[in-house]
């Protein structure tokens, strides 16, 4: 029985710190994935940018004599290659606006423990 009595529990105040520290440290990874799905994008924007001019230039020079129609294959690959950049991306924003969700929902429940401990007070009084 004196095992019993001897139970001691943490202070609120303490349990609440390492809670707010273990959120944060949640909420910088949810920061560094966005930041990396952000790099991956900007970076495969740009190479779509580059290969969307290149394509439209070499079927302007196709279709002026000015390259030979065997150019048609680098063409092909071009657009395909475009098109995986477009469905890339668009699968970085989903990923992106699901890194903003978690983050916000973070928030949320960071900021539902900080009204806790006011609410219980405010029951108790």
């Amino acid at each position: 029985m004196a095992s019993i009595f001897g139970f001691r529990s943490r202070d609120p105040a303490r349990d609440r710190q390492t809670d707010l520290q273990r959120f944060d440290r949640l909420a910088k990874m949810f920061d560094q994935i966005a930041a990396e799905i952000e790099a991956e994008k900007t970076g495969l924007e740009n190479r779509y940018k580059s290969t969307a001019a290149n394509a439209a230039f070499l079927v302007e020079a196709m279709e002026n004599g000015s390259a030979s129609a065997s150019k048609g294959s680098d063409v092909s690959a071009m657009t395909n290659s475009i098109l995986n950049c477009e469905r890339r991306i668009a699968e970085l924003a989903r990923q992106k606006g699901l890194m903003k969700e978690l983050r916000h929902s973070l928030d949320a429940i960071v900021e539902e423990g900080s009204d806790r401990p006011a609410a219980q007070a405010t029951a108790r009084g």
